[in-house]
């Protein structure tokens, strides 16, 4: 399992870290079989997994719940968990609380925090000291949706730009040991990625920042509907499983399944005692 240290020496030597979301056993072990350098167990499975219409509803359980299948499917891949909207900014104390929880109970290397607040900050100072390591995340922030007015980019303007700039630098002061940054112009997040010491994981963000993260559902197009610009799909599973669905639904009306092959044959002569043939 890689480690803090290891990621900052990646971009150091200008190796490019993947980072794969991940919400269940299956897909955790999936990632690790690719040997993906880190995986997220985003706030997003809301939407994607759960059906939410959006990350705002996703709770700390919802969080442990599925933290808890993706470090069972990947134990040995650095995992990060998101910390839920609200977990994290009714008050420090309730924060650590919530962090402890979700540390202690999924048994992930590290946690995920939206903005850079004065509060979030101090989270991340807090947490640092307390030996949590912390991804920060910057630009579209999606459990700021409503404030940020929707889902778009980020950065397009002087002040929100120099903004980004400065929040990214203030998370690395804090503790952070890596940010992403999401739909931000790619020249901006260059610019950041040169000015930070710590990785840069970009979604949405140009191919310039230190790493990448994508959405296992969306890589691979499965039970999703709608697919950002930003997403390259690299195989588009959705049709065959439903070809499969359909197929097997047809057999069993049909009578074609199941046959012999897949059925458990009785001792004959049992059979005969039992009565349960003539």
């Amino acid at each position: 399992m890689k480690n803090t240290l290891q990621f900052q020496k990646m971009k150091q030597e200008n190796e490019k870290i993947t980072m794969l979301t991940a919400y269940d056993y299956p897909s955790a072990k999936m990632a690790e079989d690719a040997k993906i350098d880190m995986i997220l167990v985003g706030d997003s499975l809301g939407m994607v997994v759960l059906g939410y219409n959006s990350t705002i509803e996703v709770t700390v359980d919802d969080m442990i719940h599925h933290g808890k299948a993706v470090t069972r499917g990947a134990p040995d891949t650095f995992t990060v968990v998101d910390m839920p909207f609200m977990s994290y900014h009714l008050s420090l104390e309730r924060a650590m609380e919530n962090a402890q929880k979700i540390m202690q109970q999924t048994n992930a290397q590290a946690l995920k925090v939206e903005g850079a607040s004065q509060e979030t900050l101090r989270l991340v100072e807090r947490l640092t000291e307390a030996g949590v390591p912390v991804v920060g995340h910057l630009g579209l922030t999606p459990q700021s949706v409503h404030v940020l007015g929707g889902y778009r980019i980020q950065g397009k303007d002087k002040k929100t730009a120099e903004q980004l700039i400065s929040d990214a630098k203030s998370l690395e002061e804090s503790g952070a040991f890596s940010v992403v940054l999401e739909c931000v112009p790619d020249l901006l997040a260059t610019h950041i990625s040169k000015q930070l010491a710590i990785p840069t994981i970009g979604i949405g963000a140009g191919k310039s920042c230190d790493g990448q993260v994508l959405v296992f559902h969306d890589i691979l197009q499965y039970g999703v509907e709608f697919k950002p610009s930003f997403v390259k799909v690299y195989h588009e599973i959705d049709h065959d499983i439903k070809q499969a669905i359909k197929h097997y639904h047809n057999e069993v009306k049909d009578k074609k399944f199941p046959d012999s092959s897949h059925t458990f044959a009785m001792d004959r002569q049992l059979a005969i005692e039992l009565k349960l043939e003539e």
